[in-house]
Formats: structure tokens, sequence, C-alpha cells
């Protein structure tokens, strides 16, 4: 995993919530953070490496939320994650390429669970064409699930962090948002754009006591941009618990710390000929 440098972050301890005064684990800047009791929201949580995120914090203790387009995809998801974790996961369908689905994706879950001290923007969608073979519709899409929906979640979750006294967003980009091919335009767009709506927010809000991190993985062996089980498996790929442990491993950093961006790719990868 390549770490690049992250950004300072503010010395000063968040201010704990009435009544729950440490349990979402700000504590002390040099104390590991817990996510035991903490409350997250997993968009497109229902497949992929969003579920691998919502099962791994769920795992860790947390309360999740998810949620989906597919109401058949939501509810299986919700049935396995409550197998071990009961009646602390829940969720709804939404399309976050909707602003009113996103207003009550976040709205959903702070009533469930009685507020909110994480965010994962993970939903995405892709294809690969050149330009003049992309329709405007496609490029309307693409962008409002890969970008637009980021910042509907964010622009809705933050209030409910500073009121719990922080909090911590964590959007999955791709090395597609550093590193452009052909017939990725949109896609590359989608994803370089989100870098640096992720940077700027991250200095939006780090005095309100919370931490921004983007990941970029390279390979995934998951369904993306595939029907389910259309891909071959191929070992040498990252996994969807890979991309899942990258974020407990950040959340538990001090509170002082923050890596801001990680690059994460396989460590051995077919050889190029």
């Amino acid at each position: 995993m390549g770490c690049l440098p992250g950004a300072g972050w503010l010395n000063s301890r968040p201010a704990t919530v009435p009544g729950r005064a440490g349990d979402h684990g700000m504590i002390d800047d040099g104390m590991e953070m817990d996510l035991k009791n903490t409350i997250a929201i997993v968009t497109g949580g229902t497949r992929g490496i969003g579920f691998s995120i919502a099962r791994t914090v769920a795992r860790e203790g947390a309360r999740v939320f998810i949620c989906g387009r597919d109401m058949g995809r939501l509810e299986a998801a919700l049935e396995e994650l409550r197998t071990s974790a009961g009646d602390s996961v829940d969720g709804i369908t939404a399309d976050v390429g909707r602003y009113e689905d996103c207003r009550k994706l976040i709205e959903r879950a702070v009533e469930r669970f009685g507020g909110l001290d994480i965010l994962v923007n993970n939903a995405g969608i892709g294809f690969f064409k050149p330009v003049d073979r992309i329709s405007p519709a496609e490029w309307d899409e693409l962008v409002a699930t890969n970008l637009s929906g980021v910042f509907y979640c964010c622009r809705e979750a933050i209030p409910h962090m500073r009121r719990r006294g922080g909090g911590y967003i964590f959007n999955i980009s791709s090395l597609a948002g550093i590193n452009a091919f052909p017939g990725g335009a949109a896609y590359n767009a989608s994803k370089f754009g989100l870098n640096g709506f992720s940077e700027a927010m991250m200095q939006d809000v780090r005095y309100d006591g919370i931490r921004v991190s983007y990941l970029m993985p390279g390979s995934v062996a998951t369904d993306f941009a595939a029907a389910p089980g259309a891909k071959p498996a191929e070992a040498w790929k990252l996994t969807g618990d890979d991309i899942a442990q990258a974020v407990v491993d950040l959340y538990r950093l001090p509170p002082r710390a923050l890596a801001s961006r990680i690059e994460l790719r396989p460590s051995q990868p077919p050889r190029k000929k």
C-alpha cells in the first residue's frame, strides 16, 4: 500500500456530546480511535467494496446504515449482515445521484441510530468508451453518481458530525483519479474531480474535528461495471476486504493524525510482457 503524505490535523480534542462522552472514539489525541458504538453510513453497501466495508465496520462494533439502488440486493445484503450484526445494521434504497435520495438517506440513518460519525461514499458506476461514443445521458448519470452524489451526502452529513464534535468521511476513489487511460474519459473525470473535492473539503472541515480521506484502489476483484459473477476470479487482485481494512486502519489513527489520501494497489500484478 502506497501512502502519500497527509496533511496535518488539529491538535485539540473534539468536543463530546452530552451523555455520550467518548462514544464515537474521540477521547484523547494520543489514543487509538475505536469504532465501537460509532454510527456509519456506507453508500453502495449492498455488494463489492461497499458491502465489505459495511461488514467490517459492523464487526468492529459500529452501527451501520447502508443504501443501494436495487431493493432485492439491499434485502439480501441486510439479511447477510444481520447474521452477525443483528439489529445494529439497517438500510434503505437510494440513488445517490439524486439529491433528495441523499437527504433522505442521511435523515433516516440519523433517526434510526441517533447520530452520525462516519460517512463512506462508496457508491459508483463505470463505463468505458471514447468521448464521441458517450451519450449525454451516460455522462450525466456517471458524474451524478460518482461525484455529485458525494457532494450531496457530505453536504447533509457534515452538520450532524459537527453536532457530535467531529467525524470521519471516507471517499472511495480510484487510481483512475490520477492515471488517465483511453476510453476512461468519463470515469477519469469523475474520479479526478472526486480527489479534488476531497482535498478541498478536508480543509473546509478539519477544524470541526472532521477528518477526510480518499482511497484510490487499483484492480479490485469485484463485479464493478459488470453483471454479478461475470468477471473471473483473479487471485492477484485486491479484495473488498483489503479496502475495508484500510478504512478501519485510517479511522484508528489518533485524532491528531490524518492520512488524507491513500493509494492501494496489488503487490504482485501480472508482469507486463
